[in-house]
């Protein structure tokens, strides 16, 4: 990896996307292990995890991860999805966060040298070029490996460092039968770099829990 020992670094997670990413190559992430690996990179100063919740539900499959995430050294970054019917009628969720996102990289600037984002997402593109612009170095972690590829070709070029998620399965991959910390169950993940990619149809037995 491209870190110098004594950079100030964050790690900013859209955590529907990586969810799907891991999931298209096969492996669950171990959270525990992937903050260690990077704090072993440089001077760690935050890292941010973020998701949509829903709200009203009795019991949230993400809810456990969520709150073992803020105990366990990251700063999670939530809020509410919000429901609505379409003009066919049809239910539909919202639950974007992109904006939170690039908000808090951009309140960050001034305290690092290196982000660290984990996501596909092509609309990040400009924010990536922004922080660039500002003296920083970015890296993305994604991956090609996928079919389709679930990171944008622009946001891959504009980064200065891609990692490929994949070349990391072995250091933050959770091991069989490891039950340190609760997975993710993003049911509905659908991962697309249109405006609209944060607009997802909602059947009565599906649970959504943001996309990026």
């Amino acid at each position: 990896m491209n870190f110098h020992s004594n950079e100030r670094i964050a790690l900013f997670i859209d955590g529907s996307n990586l969810y799907a990413a891991a999931r298209a190559l096969g492996f669950d992430i171990d959270y525990k292990r992937m903050l260690e690996v990077f704090e072993e990179q440089a001077i760690m100063v935050r890292a941010f995890y973020y998701t949509a919740l829903v709200e009203d539900q009795e019991f949230s499959p993400i809810r456990p991860l969520v709150d073992w995430l803020d105990y366990n050294g990251y700063t999670m970054v939530t809020k509410p999805t919000k429901e609505f019917t379409d003009p066919t009628g049809r239910r539909k969720i919202k639950g974007n966060m992109d904006i939170e996102l690039a908000i808090d990289v951009m309140e960050m600037l001034d305290h690092l040298d290196h982000i660290v984002l984990f996501s596909g997402d092509g609309d990040f593109r400009r924010l990536v070029e922004a922080a660039q612009r500002q003296g920083k170095r970015v890296t993305v972690i994604s991956t090609v490996k996928s079919k389709p590829p679930m990171v944008a070709d622009e946001l891959r070029r504009q980064s200065d460092y891609f990692i490929e998620l994949q070349d990391l399965q072995e250091e933050i991959a959770r091991k069989a039968g490891q039950s340190d910390h609760p997975q993710p169950h993003h049911d509905n993940e659908d991962i697309d770099d249109d405006d609209d990619d944060d607009l997802m149809p909602l059947r009565d037995d599906d649970e959504y829990f943001g996309n990026a």
